[in-house]
């Protein structure tokens, strides 16, 4: 049994750490909000983001982040990717010993276009954290709390590391593979929020299978490209952080991105739309960063490029689609060698 403490009580936390309490860990929960606390606590529910579900009592929540770090040998970060630094700034001042860090957030930082481990070890000192590993796949939260099969991978420099993590989630509802390549494994569970809220737009504006089918295809292919061009193994986007998870969240009504999507696709405003959504869209903010990671690295990234400016230059989204059909021809055999790296010539 191994104490751990998950920051961020939102859906994909609290299932988190169910996964941790059904495999006899000692679990602190921690969030902000006193009366979701006290309902964890208290019900052994957390309704907002986890409906008529029942937690385990071996889940305890605290909103002292002090409390809930003391003594503990893993910390999960499962808080939105805006939020990292902070709550990385704060978790400095508490550690007495040096902890392993899992985090399950998928996103690139604005401007500094760090991913969400660089964040990480930009804030926490060595001295601190004994590696730094990232949890992803294709996972919505909702099947994982009611005990549905999942598969997910645990990406670390330090595979050490990762087979640690594997063993604290693994079990016969949640396998956990392992894997080096922690740039694909970001970049994959990053980038693939775009392309699903592109895919909502799609089935906002009523467009059928064949532009989703060519919309997930050529957005595997925008990914590879750009991580590819940041060290990534090209493979790994065949994987489940990569292909996995770009076709669990593109084609499912439990996906925010896709949720987000379908509003602006059916001529919502993009304020109207995250007010409604009430939770964290992270393929907003990730689209902004990969859009100016294109641009920097001049990567050809044309879904990327169309989202970036429906989102943020009020382009009609149908005008956006008319664009992108309309570009010069070209050939695709380029792109699956990308995808396959050295094995298609």
């Amino acid at each position: 049994m191994k104490k751990v403490a998950v920051l961020g009580a939102g859906s994909w936390g609290t299932a988190l750490a169910m996964v941790l309490a059904d495999n006899n860990h000692e679990v602190r929960l921690w969030g902000h909000k006193q009366a979701q606390i006290d309902e964890i606590n208290q019900s052994h529910t957390n309704e907002k983001y986890l409906k008529n579900i029942k937690l385990s009592e071996k889940i305890v929540g605290f909103t002292s982040m002090e409390e809930a770090v003391d003594s503990v040998e893993a910390i999960v970060l499962a808080v939105p990717t805006k939020a990292m630094r902070e709550v990385c700034q704060q978790l400095k001042g508490y550690l007495k010993a040096p902890a392993l860090f899992v985090h399950v957030s998928k996103g690139i930082e604005p401007d500094t276009h760090l991913r969400v481990s660089e964040v990480i070890e930009d804030e926490l000192p060595e001295s601190i954290r004994e590696a730094v590993v990232v949890l992803s796949g294709p996972s919505h939260a909702e099947e994982v709390s009611m005990r549905q099969p999942t598969t997910v991978t645990a990406a670390s420099l330090n595979i050490a590391a990762a087979e640690k993590v594997q063993d604290l989630f693994i079990n016969q509802h949640f396998r956990v593979y392992t894997n080096s390549d922690v740039v694909g494994v970001e970049i994959g569970g990053s980038l693939k929020n775009i392309i699903a809220l592109a895919a909502g737009i799609t089935d906002g504006l009523g467009y059928g299978d064949n532009a989703k089918a060519a919309l997930i295809t050529r957005g595997l292919a925008e990914i590879a490209r750009l991580g590819s061009c940041l060290g990534a193994n090209p493979l790994t986007f065949l994987g489940l952080t990569g292909m996995g998870d770009l076709i669990v969240t593109c084609t499912s009504v439990h996906s925010r991105n896709w949720r987000a999507g379908n509003m602006l696709g059916k001529g919502m405003k993009l304020e109207e739309v995250l007010e409604s959504m009430g939770m964290v869209v992270e393929g907003v903010r990730t689209t902004k960063a990969a859009y100016q990671l294109s641009q920097k690295l001049q990567v050809k990234m044309p879904l990327t490029s169309a989202l970036y400016h429906v989102l943020f230059d009020g382009v009609d989204p149908k005008d956006a689609v008319d664009e992108l059909m309309s570009r010069s021809k070209t050939t695709e055999l380029d792109d699956l060698a990308q995808l396959l790296g050295d094995r298609v010539q």
